[in-house]
């Protein structure tokens, strides 16, 4: 058995006097494609961030790719890990997050180009080359002079998932990347999405409220509440037999609001 990708041990976040993950622990193996689901407040989007540097953490472990995220060997010890050793894993991990984040002045091919040009050192032309094939791998290509402000919601999304896969990150991390978008405009970003999936080893983490596409995408579920995983499982399990109460309700409330399981 390889040995997983992600091994988070026993982290706790909290903000403030809030405890928002007391003592998870969870571990994603590689090329994975994990779907994480629950109640708003739940600690999911944390753990994405957390994963991302975005968050620190108050306590416990998270390795990544074999090395520790928020710590670093020195001598026999461990220590805080420094600016250094973040930036270097940082690189490791792509994030799309929920509102695009594009630069509102930059055309959509310098949007792509801009971090492997400046953070990896790729040359100009290089950068150009592999942004024109992602944009077509989602279907932009026709818009790399547009600027943001030009797009749909949609189209902005495709491009900020574009934007991440140019840095070729091992691990991609979605956080609610269809909820601010109009309900016609979600179908393009997952059938893009559901691409993706199937024909890269990419290990992949979404935090979404489409159970459907959950669903379809994941090959494992964790259900969270409360800073906690509730239930895991695969997704037939999850959405077709869930085995706790808190699951049950969760879901009933979800396919109550004309959500697809």
């Amino acid at each position: 058995m390889p040995s997983p990708i992600i091994r988070i041990d026993n982290i706790v976040k909290r903000f403030g006097p809030l405890t928002v993950l007391d003592g998870l622990s969870m571990d994603v193996m590689p090329g994975e494609k994990l779907a994480l689901i629950g109640p708003s407040g739940s600690g999911k989007t944390t753990i994405l961030r957390i994963l991302m540097t975005l968050e620190s953490i108050s306590g416990g472990h998270i390795e990544v790719d074999g090395e520790q995220l928020y710590h670093m060997k020195k001598g026999a010890d461990l220590v805080p890990a420094d600016e250094h050793h973040l930036h270097r894993m940082r690189k490791k991990i792509g994030m799309v997050f929920q509102h695009f984040n594009l630069f509102p002045h930059k055309c959509v091919l310098d949007n792509i180009t801009l971090a492997p040009m400046l953070t990896q050192g790729v040359a100009r032309s290089d950068a150009e080359k592999r942004a024109m094939e992602l944009l077509d791998m989602v279907g932009m290509a026709d818009k790399a002079k547009s600027v943001p402000a030009q797009l749909s919601g949609g189209q902005k999304q495709r491009v900020a998932i574009a934007r991440a896969l140019a840095l070729s990150p091992k691990i991609m991390l979605f956080d609610e990347v269809t909820s601010a978008l109009d309900p016609e405009l979600v179908e393009e970003v997952l059938s893009v999405m559901k691409r993706l999936a199937a024909e890269t080893d990419m290990t992949m983490l979404l935090v979404t409220h489409e159970m459907g596409f959950a669903h379809d995408f994941a090959d494992r579920v964790l259900f969270f509440d409360r800073g906690k995983i509730v239930e895991e499982g695969r997704p037939e399990e999850i959405f077709s037999n869930p085995r706790q109460e808190r699951t049950q309700t969760f879901l009933r409330k979800i396919i109550a609001a004309g959500h697809r399981v």
